[in-house]
């Protein structure tokens, strides 16, 4: 089965599935029952997915129009472990257009440190007890707490230090703590930015007034690895597809390559096309030979299929990101090229 088939075949098979979840919350709620809380992960399984790709998410949000239902928080930009319930959907007069059903900003709710409750220390304790549980667990910080919700600052390597650097004693952790910096579960990941960059924390608060997790510079770091590798991978790859076809073609063929949908657009180069219009352009034997490759035409096109489904979720910003198998076809590709022009030079 081609892998780029994959995701349609894996959702037809588990259509019951869903279907049966859905409709017995449906009849739930039609007798007041409230339904079980669920996580966007759980919910993805009803659908035979593992991650919230853009052509998932269509198809679940059209299976919940299909019974009236919504989830709280959106189940797709929520946290993946997070708690959902399901309510009832608002009544429109018509169905909503997919890009006005959901707020596209990505919040912090959605990274895993958001959710992690941190390890905390009382404004009491000794010192020697947040001295230990940082070098054993290597934490920089810690919050200060009385409780769940009650902060009362921060102790770290920093603070710990200065305190000792001036007063040469120090032995209870409110002696040595400092002001806490916290940021809502709503806030824009963006809006963390300068406070992380400032003090290499932000202590996170959630709707219920409980502080839920703690982000570190180190959360933030591997963060944006992760939202920046693929579009750089995918930028290498493209560069390098267009390079192999440059020069190849004549303008007569470029242009049959062209979607008949988009027949307004016009394409004076290889850089007019789209990635799905460089795969149809070498789909057949005859235009494949005039690249004068030496390698198999259908499993390099098997490539650049997956490398195009990858890339649709990379371009639809997937809030889960890319599965490790999905890191490794772009990284395993973007070095074929590399290998590829190596070779011809």
């Amino acid at each position: 089965m081609p892998p780029w088939l994959t995701l349609d075949v894996r959702q037809k098979t588990h259509m019951n599935q869903s279907d049966t979840k859905l409709q017995a919350i449906r009849q739930m709620l039609e007798k007041g029952v409230a339904p079980p809380t669920e996580t966007p992960r759980s919910i993805l399984l009803w659908f035979g997915a593992y991650k919230r790709g853009w052509r998932v998410c269509s198809e679940i949000r059209s299976s919940l129009r299909k019974y009236n239902l919504q989830t709280l928080p959106d189940f797709e930009y929520a946290y993946i472990d997070g708690a959902l319930r399901f309510t009832d959907a608002p009544k429109t007069e018509a169905e909503p257009a997919a890009s006005s059903e959901v707020d596209p900003t990505y919040r912090i709710e959605r990274l895993a440190a958001a959710n992690r409750k941190p390890v905390s220390i009382k404004p009491d304790d000794q010192i020697t007890k947040a001295v230990t549980i940082m070098l054993a667990q290597d934490f920089s910080q810690l919050p200060v707490m009385t409780n769940e919700r009650e902060v009362k600052g921060i102790i770290s390597w920093k603070g710990i230090g200065s305190k000792l650097s001036i007063n040469g004693d120090c032995t209870h952790v409110r002696e040595a703590m400092e002001p806490a910096h916290e940021i809502s579960v709503d806030e824009s990941l963006f809006s963390a930015i300068s406070t992380i960059a400032q003090f290499d924390y932000v202590l996170v608060r959630n709707r219920d007034r409980v502080i839920s997790g703690i982000i570190t510079a180190s959360d933030f770091n591997v963060q944006f690895q992760q939202l920046a590798e693929p579009f750089l991978l995918i930028g290498e790859i493209e560069n390098g597809v267009r390079q192999i076809l440059h020069g190849k073609f004549s303008k007569a063929e470029l242009e049959s390559a062209k979607l008949s949908s988009d027949s307004g657009r016009i394409i004076e180069g290889v850089t007019d096309l789209t990635f799905g219009e460089y795969i149809k352009l070498i789909e057949t034997e005859a235009k494949w030979k005039k690249l004068g490759l030496a390698i198999d035409r259908p499993e390099f096109v098997k490539s650049l299929h997956q490398i195009r489904e990858i890339r649709n979720d990379v371009m639809h910003f997937d809030p889960d990101g890319l599965d490790d198998a999905d890191y490794k076809t772009l990284r395993e590709f973007a070095a074929f090229l590399r290998r590829l022009r190596e070779i011809r030079k």
